[in-house]
């Protein structure tokens, strides 16, 4: 795997869901490095993308309340365990699970294996809430597909924070969750 910069020179064979990705990316001004890669499929997968990268991937979540009412990607490390219950408690509503994976493709047009909080840009409704373990603020870098599971990008926390989630018209709501063994 190599470390480019920016979008890829060829768009051929791309899908419009990741052009737009880079088109959204460009148009605001953010710098960004890029790994092209196999499907990753599961945290496992990203550890060769992460060593690429040199970044920690960001694990991203789709939950849902018990009703499939209210819907959330949570961001949170990859290596990071946690309980619903506690994540339920510190947002205020009932017990969350882990959302169908029709709900990702109908608010964010991404399909299961490729979640990204990049995908909160397709979501014109508002139908999804950001929540935001703060252990990922910590690092320089997080690292996110781009609405596709064959790439993924090194992107500045500081611009993800301060520049493409305020794009996006999405308040994020910081979580702290505790590391579980």
């Amino acid at each position: 795997m190599e470390l480019l910069h920016g979008r890829p020179e060829n768009m051929e064979g791309r899908l419009s869901k990741e052009v737009r990705v880079y088109d959204f990316l460009d148009n605001l001004g953010i710098e960004y490095d890029r790994v092209d890669h196999e499907a990753a499929m599961t945290m496992e997968a990203c550890i060769a993308i992460d060593e690429a990268m040199a970044t920690t991937m960001c694990k991203n979540l789709m939950l849902c309340n018990r009703q499939c009412t209210d819907f959330y990607i949570l961001l949170t490390p990859g290596d990071k365990k946690f309980k619903t219950n506690v994540l339920s408690k510190q947002i205020g509503t009932s017990r969350l699970s882990f959302a169908d994976g029709t709900y990702m493709e109908q608010f964010l047009d991404i399909t299961p294996g490729s979640l990204s909080v990049l995908g909160l840009m397709n979501d014109h409704e508002h139908r999804v809430r950001l929540l935001i373990d703060k252990d990922v603020l910590t690092g320089e870098y997080i690292g996110v597909h781009p609405c596709v599971n064959t790439a993924s990008l090194k992107i500045k926390t500081a611009d993800l924070i301060e520049k493409i989630i305020p794009a996006m018209g999405h308040e994020p709501t910081y979580v702290e969750l505790p590391w579980l063994e």
